[in-house]
């Protein structure tokens, strides 16, 4: 006889894990607190911890969107607190000469450019999670900008505000998901997919 595990979707938990760090990453570049020494266990546990294991249970339902876009920016939260850690001399005192913050620029375009293709796909999965796709494809260039020297007053204020507006999007959808799923029916809204590429093989 063959137990069969059922287990319940975990997308509320990551999408929570997000909205709640970057509304702190956020109060940081609005100017509301400073530094990032206490932004680090917020990147680690629900910046990467939450969505990694939320990740790791869509893989097993078979949920390959919520699976992929959580395990990468999961992924990504890990990075950020590591980069921070080792700016504020947890591992040991830096080099300069073989220091360079610029790179974290270039680990944001890379997620930029991915973050283009999952955008894609969240625009046929409901409308809030495309606004929060559209705004993370904000976020992610103007951070390496603002980094790069590029105009930093402009694009630091635009990673600020884009970065707030993300956490608030991640919290009416994290309790949309959780809501909508505990009584069974929709009673906060997410919109409906755009509907401009149909999934399956072409006709």
């Amino acid at each position: 006889m063959e137990t069969k595990i059922v287990m319940s979707d975990p997308t509320a938990l990551g999408v929570f894990g997000l909205a709640t760090v970057t509304f702190v990453a956020a109060s940081a570049k609005l100017g509301w607190t400073s530094g990032v020494t206490f932004l680090i266990p917020w990147a680690l546990f629900l910046g990467s911890i939450a969505q990694i294991w939320a990740s790791t249970i869509d893989f097993k339902k078979n949920n390959y969107f919520g699976a992929i876009v959580l395990g990468a920016y999961g992924l990504f939260w890990i990075a950020v607190a590591m980069h921070w850690a080792i700016s504020l001399g947890w591992f040991g005192p830096l080099d300069p000469a073989k220091a360079d913050p610029r790179q974290f620029a270039f680990a944001c375009i890379a997620y930029f450019i991915f973050s283009i293709f999952i955008m894609v796909a969240a625009f046929e999965a409901n409308k809030v999670f495309a606004a929060i796709l559209v705004l993370i494809n904000v976020l992610l260039p103007s951070l390496a900008l603002s980094m790069l020297g590029v105009a930093p007053a402009f694009f630091s204020g635009a990673a600020a505000w884009s970065e707030l507006a993300i956490a608030l999007l991640g919290f009416y959808a994290a309790g949309s998901i959780f809501i909508n799923s505990y009584f069974g029916r929709t009673l906060l809204p997410l919109g409906k997919p755009l509907g401009l590429i149909r999934k399956g093989p072409a006709k």
